[in-house]
């Protein structure tokens, strides 16, 4: 794996993809800067080392080409703050006028570019516009995990016009290490958490999975196909009918492969889908027509932690209740809780996913494991076992 550690960075303009969708406020303020804050460690390497960076981003979904609300240029001052220097701004990402910036850029001068998906041929992957955006740098360096399922111009197309002098960021360098832990750990055991809504979003994974983890638990949503599946009564709990065959295969498919499944056993259920619903805690085969799974109960919460501590590495991927609502949180708090003591006694753990990120700061735990992905389905797909397209152009 080539990083920006194995390249020369004297002198030279390293175009860097990095991924600066932040969310922005109705001021166009940023309210989480972690995707910045990530690619810190990248930029401040490259200009100690004497090169200059120009940065490419995209923000938000655009439609019809430039608006100001997705605007990189809210980003500007942020930047500047967090690296202690001044940061230019290019109010397109090619033109004249943004290769006059880029071309006259000095050794610790940092510029920012307008957004990528001001134009639509950053989205289908177009080569002229690729091989545009390569005039900005002597060597390129993609820094962006998050998009690095995508086959966009700035992702894996632009890669080609840097022969030789093509690297990976920290960020990468880093989701591709951490990842790699749990994918190929010759530590054990190994457990997998997979929870959230749906079976179907996250079939693929539980099937890369299985020969590569010794203990899986299945938590949130899900659960209910699984419990209804081995015969249980679920009330009115989320359900995917059509897949009560495969989530059965699933289970018995991790049985011959001595893959221990850790299914909810008691469940917290409400007669609505809200906070201020009438709940009951029952045997999760046993839900009250009505009723509803909303998060798991307490003697699951601890049959899930005597787990948690046996093991040595731990994928956390999916909450196992509605943790945005505060009465259906504790499973996935307690949850959460083990895994940090887990972490403390020596296991590694991994935290990937949009809601488990997002739960794991909710409740204050992002930094007592061992490592917090940015990639969101980036991730998702790696773990599923896909080449990604972003990790695929730095390794040709």
């Amino acid at each position: 794996m080539i990083t920006i550690d194995q390249i020369d960075l004297k002198n030279k303009r390293a175009l860097i993809r990095v991924d600066f969708n932040v969310p922005l406020n109705d001021l166009l303020e940023i309210t989480d800067d972690t995707r910045i804050v990530a690619t810190l460690p990248t930029i401040s390497k490259i200009l100690e080392e004497g090169g200059s960076v120009v940065l490419m981003s995209h923000l938000g979904r655009p439609k019809n080409g430039p608006e100001d609300k997705f605007s990189l240029r809210h980003i500007v001052k942020h930047l500047a703050q967090c690296l202690d220097r001044e940061v230019q701004f290019a109010d397109d990402c090619i033109g004249e006028e943004a290769f006059k910036r880029s071309s006259s850029l000095q050794p610790g001068q940092v510029l920012l570019l307008e957004n990528l998906r001001f134009y639509p041929e950053e989205e289908k992957g177009d080569l002229d516009f690729a091989a545009k955006l390569a005039k900005h740098g002597d060597l390129y360096v993609n820094d962006a995990f998050g998009t690095a399922h995508r086959a966009h111009a700035s992702t894996a197309i632009i890669a080609q016009f840097f022969p030789g002098k093509k690297a990976f960021g920290y960020v990468m360098a880093q989701e591709i290490e951490n990842v790699g832990k749990v994918l190929h750990s010759k530590e054990k055991p190994v457990t997998a958490i997979i929870g959230g809504a749906k079976v179907s979003s996250k079939l693929s994974i539980i099937e890369n999975l299985l020969p590569k983890v010794n203990h899986l638990i299945i938590g949130g949503g899900m659960a209910y196909t699984f419990a209804k599946a081995k015969g249980g009564k679920i009330g009115s709990s989320l359900v995917e009918d059509d897949l009560l065959d495969k989530a059965s295969e699933i289970l018995l498919k991790a049985k011959k492969q001595s893959v221990e499944v850790h299914l909810p056993i008691d469940s917290l259920n409400a007669d609505a889908f809200s906070n201020d619903a009438n709940t009951e805690i029952t045997d999760i085969m046993a839900i009250n027509d009505g009723w509803m799974g909303l998060d798991v109960g307490p003697e699951t919460s601890k049959m899930f932690k005597e787990v948690l501590l046996k093991s040595r590495v731990i994928l956390w991927n999916g909450p196992v209740g509605v943790f945005e609502m505060p009465r259906f949180s504790q499973g996935t708090k307690d949850l959460g809780a083990a895994i940090v003591l887990a972490t403390e006694g020596g296991a590694f753990s991994l935290v990937g996913g949009g809601d488990s990120v997002a739960a794991a700061k909710q409740f204050e735990l992002d930094e007592r494991v061992s490592y917090v992905s940015t990639g969101g389905g980036a991730m998702l797909e790696y773990l599923e076992g896909k080449v990604l397209p972003g990790i695929a152009a730095i390794l040709d």
